[in-house]
């Protein structure tokens, strides 16, 4: 069994990054245009919390620790609320493929922050790492001024950083907490919290959403990213990390752009520019160094 819960751990990594990565180019075709951010924001997770709800019907609710339970809260509001938050504002402002290309800093910035709460050590390998995943990161959302990048914008592009930096503080800083409770018991407190705290916040945009004024494909696009990229990707995701280190499981999100650009080319939603394609070499380059740091410093 021990030899079985990696490769579902993996699997789970792949499976959620996929599901992820869809939601760029739909969150692009329905936000601002038929749902405003904070309806969506709202709802999904109202949706979520709902969806959290259902593993009660067969399985015992579990008792948290009281010293836990602001961790928890913590934890609802960084994952569930501002991560989501940032998402949605930053997708609604930017193109699916800056978005997504943007989104796979979040090794990088995991590695920062594992170097500075102490988990992992800053090789020269890593550093070099590092440095070029942000110049990358930073060139995509600079270059988002000039002209030819129409559907981006810098105040879009730094949102989705944003998300990316709360993404990693979660995983570095929680990873712990994931290990202690069920994963199930763990997603309910987060989203029922989350849900409570923004439902009131979002309950009038979702009220004065003009549903009469979308077809079918905008439809489809939107009960695809209100049900299925907000609890069940999280619940595989919070899976790995018990068996998975947060700089391997971050890793997985650079499945995302290669998805994610491939699916807003055929939708006709974006289109890829040379010097962005060029930027997420470097960002990729700069993870692969970090991967090759980590790999030396286990064999020393």
């Amino acid at each position: 069994m021990a030899n079985v819960r990696p490769i579902w751990a993996h699997l789970s990594l792949i499976l959620c990054n996929i599901v992820w990565a869809c939601d760029y180019p739909f969150y692009n075709l329905v936000l601002g245009r038929y749902i405003s951010p904070m309806a969506m924001v709202s709802a999904s997770l109202v949706i979520a919390a709902l969806w959290s709800l259902t593993p009660l019907l067969w399985e015992k609710s579990e008792k948290i620790d009281p010293a836990d339970r602001l961790k928890i809260f913590g934890a609802a509001m960084l994952m569930g609320v501002a991560r989501k938050l940032c998402m949605m504002f930053g997708l609604a402002n930017t193109s699916p493929i800056d978005g997504s290309i943007i989104s796979t800093s979040t090794p990088l910035i995991v590695l920062f922050l594992s170097a500075i709460v102490g988990v992992e050590r800053l090789s020269k390998t890593k550093t070099i790492g590092l440095l070029l995943g942000m110049v990358g990161a930073i060139a995509i959302i600079v270059s988002s001024n000039h002209s030819s990048h129409e559907s981006s914008s810098v105040e879009g592009n730094l949102l989705i950083l944003t998300s990316a930096c709360v993404s990693a503080a979660y995983m570095v800083w929680f990873k712990k907490l994931v290990g202690k409770y069920r994963i199930t018991t763990l997603l309910r407190w987060i989203y029922c919290a989350s849900a409570i705290v923004m439902l009131p916040i979002g309950a009038h945009d979702i009220w004065t959403t003009d549903f009469a004024a979308m077809d079918t494909k905008i439809i489809l696009a939107s009960l695809f990213v209100l049900i299925v990229p907000t609890y069940i990707p999280n619940l595989l995701l919070n899976y790995s990390l018990r068996v998975v280190a947060p700089t391997v499981t971050s890793i997985y999100a650079y499945i995302q752009p290669v998805v994610a650009i491939a699916l807003a080319v055929a939708m006709g939603l974006d289109r890829p520019h040379l010097d962005t394609l060029l930027f997420a070499v470097i960002i990729f380059v700069g993870v692969g160094f970090v991967v090759k740091g980590g790999k030396t410093q286990n064999a020393t």
